[in-house]
């Protein structure tokens, strides 16, 4: 029985690959229907389901919750341009990190508008999928993944790699389920992304997903010179892949972005903009990465798209800062399947530039999926129903004050959505990462238990969550371990948590690497902040600011005596050899792998490069080195032996 279900396995998975990538099927749907009911007998009978069996397809057990997973790899967001000439200023940076004369090749191809997924093979084995999450760390959704037909189960690839992609539903699909009548969905983005975080797979499997894969961010045992090579790789892999992929210099690719903007309305399934990506990899890894995108591909997002509503109200949300927005609650307008009810506007500066109020009809715009965005009012006449400023917080009834163009609270102890968003944002996963602490356990701490500073979250025991409902044995151990966890924190992570104005994630891990210490950082001057890169005076005052404040100083102190150990970040050896120079490593080496020698260079102050330019300063190269050799000798750069680097270092 085993032997025959191996036979049915491979052909089932066979016409699959045929119906999905093939020029036409290999069998009926009478005869792919009747090998699969002899399969799931078999299945039934023997309690057996081999790895690869198309089964899953159709949807295994529900599971209680998602697993997090972290990813081989980072999955970068992109940044974003809207016009031909922010375009132009791209590509003219990407050609700077160029030292060939030809021109510079570009790919273009869509941007699916679906939810991003993760595919991990081992072995020649789908072993793991997981969403993006904050591109660290997803939820593992493997089960779901495997009801995606059109990714495959087995590739012929034995070594380990993760491809990028986008799962997404036809517009044919949609109409299809919808006129079914079973359930009615609103779109195909959100129709999509609600199956693949389903808990049951066997929902994911009746949405009749379809994935498109566009990246490898992680291999073992190769290394790709060009996004061909990559697409080639991902091709002979049976991997799923937008059938139209264009490579062309930065004109062509713009004459080529205009032809594909027409043809958006004609085809099955959304888009929302389109990707253009530098060919080649050395210059895409020359070029290097910001805080969140990588500098050598970047998204055209489509213009947007406006409306005219009516504005029945407009609310004063209170933030973690204390700082008031004023939101507009709206007539719901519909945009492309989405129903907009609230918009944002910035300040009280804004209503006013803005000309709106209780009742105005408004110009909405709204692009690429993010909040709509008021851009005026239509009526010719001056607002019937103004809004003024509250006197008053509507959270707390605290007096209100002005400074500059916003409205603040002025009750920073007891004002509770202050109080929520600073207990969120210090839990949240880039600071102190309190596993399974949200917006909503926030806000039970502060209405139920009477938290009003962020220190008492190292007070709580078990008594402290007695009766409160919805607070089992296990959720309370849980959330009581998570919070003892966090006490050992990096001290990146413990300055990103405080919450000091102007300091994000990136200028947290710059503070760190720059004074190693906490007690550093809280003595800095601003002379010393400005010695930082990317640190200017507006973030300096901040931060000096922030440390003087004798109520601040108190709370951390609190934090500290209470068990919380920012670690000293590690501090970067320096090597005269290596320090401030660029390396380019190439060939097949002995001593170590050339990820572990690219990793020692920067450990010891150094910048390892993919590629050779006139900027590298050696070239460490090993057995069957290739192009890149040629290179430096053409330019003459000094090629290194591996003997005469390690010699080089002093061992």
């Amino acid at each position: 029985m085993i032997e025959r279900m191996k036979y049915l396995v491979q052909k089932l998975n066979e016409y699959s690959d045929s119906y999905y990538f093939g020029e036409k099927p290999q069998v009926s749907d009478a005869e792919f229907d009747a090998l699969m009911d002899e399969l799931r007998e078999l299945e039934e009978r023997t309690g057996t389901v081999l790895p690869s069996s198309p089964t899953h397809s159709v949807g295994s057990e529900a599971v209680s919750q998602f697993l997090p997973h972290t990813h081989l790899a980072r999955l970068w967001s992109l940044d974003k341009v809207r016009t031909e000439s922010e375009l132009r200023e791209w590509a003219q940076r990407c050609e700077k990190y160029s030292s060939n004369t030809k021109e510079i090749e570009y790919l273009l191809e869509y941007k699916f508008d679906g939810l991003t997924i993760n595919l991990t093979y081992d072995g020649g084995e789908l072993v793991h999928a997981a969403t993006r999450g904050n591109g660290i760390t997803g939820e593992g959704i493997l089960a779901q993944a495997k009801t995606i037909r059109s990714i495959p189960k087995t590739v012929p690839y034995k070594g380990r790699f993760e491809v990028r992609g986008e799962c997404y539903m036809r517009l044919s699909v949609l109409e299809e389920l919808n006129a079914k009548g079973e359930e009615q969905l609103k779109n195909a983005r959100n129709a999509a992304a609600g199956a693949i975080r389903n808990l049951d797979p066997k929902i994911t499997a009746s949405r009749r997903l379809d994935c498109a894969c566009y990246n490898i961010g992680y291999i073992d045992g190769m290394r790709f010179e060009t996004r061909r090579e990559m697409y080639d790789f991902m091709c002979e892999n049976g991997l799923p892949m937008s059938d139209w992929v264009f490579y062309g210099c930065i004109d062509e690719v713009i004459k080529e972005l205009d032809k594909a903007l027409e043809r958006r309305s004609t085809l099955d399934f959304l888009i929302d903009g389109l990707v253009i990506k530098l060919n080649d990899l050395h210059i895409f890894e020359e070029m290097g990465f910001t805080d969140k995108f990588p500098r050598g591909e970047i998204a055209y997002k489509f213009p947007a798209e406006e409306l005219v509503t009516v504005i029945n109200d407009i609310t004063w949300e209170v933030g973690r800062t204390g700082k008031l927005t004023p939101l507009a609650h709206l007539e719901p307008v519909d945009f492309a399947g989405v129903t907009v009810k609230k918009a944002t506007l910035n300040n009280y500066d804004d209503i006013q530039r803005k000309n709106v109020g209780i009742g105005s009809h408004v110009l909405i715009r709204r692009s690429n999926d993010v909040i709509p965005e008021i851009l005026k009012s239509v009526d010719e006449h001056e607002p019937e129903n103004p809004v003024s400023i509250p006197e008053f917080c509507p959270a707390c009834g605290a007096r209100i004050e002005r400074r500059g163009v916003h409205a603040f609270c002025t009750n920073s102890l007891s004002c509770t959505p202050q109080i929520v968003g600073r207990l969120e944002h210090f839990a949240s996963r880039n600071a102190m990462d309190i596993e399974g602490f949200s917006e909503k356990t926030a806000l039970l701490l502060v209405d139920s238990i009477g938290l009003r500073a962020i220190p008492q979250l190292y007070e709580l025991d078990r008594q402290s969550f007695s009766g409160l409902a919805g607070f089992g044995e296990r959720r309370v151990s849980n959330l009581l371990e998570a919070i003892e966890k966090s006490k050992d924190c990096k001290l990146d992570a413990f300055v990103f948590a405080l919450g000091i104005p102007n300091v994000g994630f990136k200028t947290a891990k710059d503070l760190a690497s720059a004074f190693a210490s906490f007690e550093r950082i809280r003595s800095a001057s601003v002379d010393e902040l400005l010695a930082i890169p990317d640190v200017g005076e507006i973030v300096a005052s901040s931060i000096v600011d922030f440390f003087a404040d004798e109520h601040i100083c108190a709370q951390i102190d609190r934090l500290l005596e209470n068990g919380v150990k920012p670690r000293e970040a590690e501090q970067k050896q320096e090597n005269d050899f290596i320090s401030g120079k660029t390396f380019v490593v190439t060939g097949t080496l002995e001593r170590m792998g050339r990820k572990q020698i690219e990793d020692l260079i920067v450990s010891l102050g150094g910048k390892a490069s993919g590629s050779v330019s006139k900027k590298t300063d050696y070239v460490l190269a090993g057995e069957s080195a290739g192009s890149k050799l040629s290179k430096a000798k053409e330019l003459g750069i000094t090629v290194l032996s591996e003997e005469e680097f390690f010699a080089a270092l002093g061992e």
